[in-house]
């Protein structure tokens, strides 16, 4: 018997019944994460000392999380993922600064005090599920941290070498290497954690069913799961009793799918599709809308369920999206595609505010800078999450019927996901009067259609088809019968539901405010030009 497995029982006074849920409750929610250092800091504290290239602490809690939650729900956001609550390295300054970022593990059964007190992370969690909305904790289990290759391994869960493997630096792209191998460096290393031993899987599995049970989280991301076996995720994520997503870093989608699975992980991030997402959206670039319908195609034959993959543009680990793309256009249509496609959509924190800090830890910027603003970004994402949410409100068959590849060409693509209809454009702001797109869709000619970005009308036209120019710049166009828009609160249309001070559920957005004066600000006119035609574009999110 291992010698910290009595500890557990210790640790673990268990108080509460777990909160849980499934991938198919989760397949319905959006999440906005979140760096606990870097969303807000607490009321009187200074805001022009935070040094992103310093690589520190700047001041964010649990508590300043749960004090700002109405930015988060008020964008429509039906969940949250924070970073890492366990305890980090306790030490000098690295080579690479301080573990403000929370994934330099040092014992998982303890919390973060740099983060708060165990009552302020119980306080932020009852929030949340009082506003109906779910929480997702990153979970670092593949290895700790430490500052040599030869560390004192009397301070971890797992307090002895002989339940690691022994030190080798990692060869990407060689799976038993990424496997049995450390990540980071011989200055900041990161001691393996040997998962394929029995009492570390017993001991992992008893941490996390009494996790769940005491804080009553509801999902984990699992980070660096690719370097974990998969069928260690079973026993470790069936304990729990949560949703359980992983990081699988890179573009090969056998890869990817070889980790979702009833003998892996329920999801993982669609780091494939990310790729697509750039080949297509950003510019300069390839503006290849071509590697969508590749990539989509290849995941459906190979994915067990691509309706809870994880759907991003952001994360901690890559460039804001700005970054690496000039025109604002190109942001707004991508990310209509990780909304009104197969999947999760996930929004990383300050993506609404278009930063554009480079890799790490440029793209860790604090958020606070922004005044919380709700700018075109923001309000867009309002829009989205106010339609999507809707629909799994009232039509929830929509999460599960896959979304159809209409048309492609070098200016655009066409989506049909359900009924709403999406086109989505490579060609960013400026007006390109030979950019034109036609495509056959499942309505009857002369059904009427509401553009909820801009609530414009749009009829079908013979055959079902549609066409749009972009003479005025390109901008996502997201199409809903005008009839099944009742009570969605879009577009003019009354909010049908329950209210108790919020929107019951956390499920539609309430601030109208945002959606109309997004509206408002628009130049341009647009009209439907009659046989087969669409709406001449001309609207920017600016």
């Amino acid at each position: 018997m291992m010698p910290f497995l009595p500890l557990l029982a210790c640790i673990f006074q268990l108080t509460s019944t777990a909160f849980g849920a499934t991938a198919e409750q989760w397949r319905g929610r959006s999440i906005y994460q979140i760096l606990t250092d870097r969303f807000a800091l607490p009321a009187g504290a200074d805001p022009t000392t935070c040094d992103t290239g310093a690589q520190t602490w700047c001041g964010g809690t649990w508590n300043t999380i749960r004090e700002n939650l109405d930015y988060i729900q008020d964008a429509g956001f039906t969940a949250i993922w924070i970073s890492p609550v366990n305890q980090n390295y306790q030490g000098p300054r690295t080579a690479y600064g301080d573990p403000y970022h929370g994934y330099w593990m040092a014992d998982i059964t303890k919390l973060n005090d740099r983060f708060g007190k165990a009552e302020d992370l119980k306080a932020l969690i009852d929030e949340l599920h009082r506003r109906d909305m779910y929480i997702m904790v990153d979970i670092v289990v593949n290895n700790v941290m430490a500052t040599s290759t030869e560390p004192d391994y009397s301070s971890y869960l797992f307090n002895d070498a002989a339940f690691y493997h022994n030190y080798c630096p990692v060869k990407y792209g060689n799976p038993d290497s990424e496997r049995n191998c450390w990540m980071g460096d011989t200055r900041v290393t990161l001691p393996d954690v040997d998962t394929s031993n029995p009492s570390v899987i017993r001991a992992y599995g008893e941490w996390a069913k009494a996790f769940v049970e005491q804080w009553g989280v509801d999902g984990f991301r699992i980070d660096a799961a690719k370097h974990v076996e998969p069928d260690f995720w079973p026993k470790f994520c069936g304990p729990a009793g949560v949703f359980c997503i992983g990081e699988v870093y890179g573009d090969d989608v056998d890869l990817a799918a070889s980790f979702q699975g009833p003998k892996a992980l329920d999801s993982v991030l669609n780091y494939p599709m990310y790729g697509a997402l750039q080949k297509a959206f950003m510019i300069p670039g390839s503006q290849n809308a071509s590697a969508l319908e590749e990539v989509l195609g290849e995941e459906r034959r190979k994915f067990k369920d691509l309706t809870v993959l994880g759907n991003f543009l952001e994360n901690q680990d890559l460039p804001r999206w700005h970054n690496s793309s000039v025109d604002p256009q190109s942001l707004y249509n991508a990310m209509a595609w990780t909304f009104m496609t197969d999947g999760i959509p996930i929004v990383y924190y300050g993506q609404e505010q278009g930063f554009s800090g480079i890799a790490d830890p440029h793209n860790r910027e604090p958020l606070w800078p922004s005044k919380y603003e709700k700018g075109a970004s923001y309000r867009l994402i309002q829009q989205l999450n106010q339609l999507r949410n809707f629909l799994v409100r009232t039509t929830p068959e929509w999460l599960v019927d896959p979304v159809k590849v209409l048309s492609v060409n070098e200016f655009a693509i066409v989506i049909q996901k359900g009924y709403v209809v999406s086109v989505l454009t490579t060609i960013g702001s400026p007006p390109n009067g030979k950019a034109t797109i036609n495509a056959k869709t499942s309505f009857k000619p002369s059904t009427a259609m509401t553009d909820i970005i801009t609530c414009h009308q749009w009829v079908i036209g013979a055959s079902g088809l549609i066409q749009v120019e972009y003479s005025k710049g390109g901008v996502p166009i997201i199409l809903v019968p005008s009839p099944d828009l009742a009570g969605s609160g879009m577009c003019g249309e009354s909010l049908n539901v329950q209210r108790g001070g919020r929107v019951k559920g956390g499920l539609v957005s309430e601030s109208e405010s945002g959606v109309r004066g997004m509206r408002e600000k628009r130049g341009g006119r647009g009209r439907w030009m009659g046989w087969g035609l669409g709406a001449f574009v001309g609207w920017a999110l600016m």
